[in-house]
């Protein structure tokens, strides 16, 4: 498909409580959320803000596969701690029972995986490396609509 860029306010994206931590589903469908991001397959992309130590299981409640990333605090899981800019991947997202530390945000996202390898280099996911090479030069050449709002350009990373 061609590049797209949708704009959503925060307020159009599902925030909620649950069992002591608050959540944004920032895309796909998950824990009987579902967010108005486009997406293109089966996933969930999911916030979590913890203010006070809480243990938290949503493997049940989770599919395919899951990564989690740390981005503020702390979480705790089988006897090991794990802090800011830390990934942990599971290849069987029912495994997803943690303990959070207070003031800790993580992110969790995941679905069922694809059947052909996929590709990233920054914002560009393709299975074909060629297509991403051709994002990768209209990005540099800016042949992207602009995003609204913005009058900055980023450039690609290197």
């Amino acid at each position: 498909m061609e590049p797209t860029f949708t704009h959503f306010n925060k307020d159009e994206i599902p925030k909620w409580q649950f069992q002591g931590v608050t959540a944004t589903l920032i895309a796909g469908e998950v824990l009987g959320r579902i967010s108005p991001v486009p997406v293109h397959s089966k996933l969930y992309f999911l916030e979590l803000t913890s203010r006070e130590n809480k243990k938290i299981n949503i493997g049940p409640e989770l599919f395919g596969e899951s990564g989690l990333y740390v981005l503020e605090g702390s979480l705790s899981s089988d006897g090991n701690t794990y802090g800011p800019k830390q990934i942990l991947i599971a290849k069987d997202s029912s495994l997803c029972e943690f303990e959070l530390a207070a003031n800790t945000i993580i992110y969790i996202f995941g679905g069922e995986p694809f059947p052909e390898e996929r590709h990233i280099y920054w914002n560009f996911v393709s299975s074909d490396k060629n297509i991403i090479e051709r994002a990768s030069n209209n990005w540099k050449l800016q042949k992207f609509p602009k995003v609204p709002g913005e009058s900055d350009f980023v450039p690609l990373p290197t």
